[in-house]
């Protein structure tokens, strides 16, 4: 069985096939999808490889880098680490689905007025797993902003930090 979205007019490479007892059901950026096959197989494949949402990137496979953070209600979760049978039920937000329409993410405007990125590899990653934090910690200081494991390995750090800072400026305003 193939994998398929249930938005056809989504991409053509991805043909439209009804679900069926053996799909599960997966919400990812907003949209209904199934996935037909392996429910071991990792989140982040049926992402790149099935609905080609290629922002969310693999870097080890075993969890530690974060490359492939996405959002599992509203929480970062390794991508690489998750099966497909334990995103059922669960709304997923990748890269590609945190800007509202044409206008950026709070955390995505704070990373271009931070120039944060250098290769650019890591910062997916880095954007979904602040996303979270400032979710939880709407000031947060810079011990808590230590707390995000995502690795660069060109070092963006203390552009990362600042951009956090900026982002909760931005969403929270600087005086609340």
């Amino acid at each position: 069985m193939q994998d398929t979205p249930i938005d056809s007019a989504r991409t053509t490479s991805v043909p439209f096939v009804a679900d069926d007892d053996k799909s599960l059901p997966l919400r990812i950026n907003g949209k209904p999808f199934f996935h037909g096959g392996d429910p071991a197989m990792p989140l982040l494949w049926f992402l790149r490889d099935t609905l080609r949402l290629t922002g969310t990137k693999f870097g080890c496979g075993i969890g530690a880098c974060g490359a492939c953070t996405v959002l599992v209600d509203g929480k970062a979760q390794r991508s690489c680490l998750t099966p497909i049978s334990a995103a059922t039920g669960h709304d997923i937000v990748t890269i590609e689905g945190l800007a509202t329409g044409d206008a950026l993410h709070p955390v995505q405007r704070a990373w271009i007025e931070a120039d944060v990125a250098q290769c650019g590899y890591c910062q997916a990653g880095q954007i979904m797993a602040a996303v979270d934090l400032l979710k939880r910690t709407p000031k947060p200081n810079d011990a808590d902003i230590s707390r995000i494991t995502n690795l660069c390995r060109c070092g963006t750090y203390p552009r990362i930090r600042q951009a956090i800072k900026r982002a909760a400026e931005l969403m929270h305003g600087a005086g609340k």
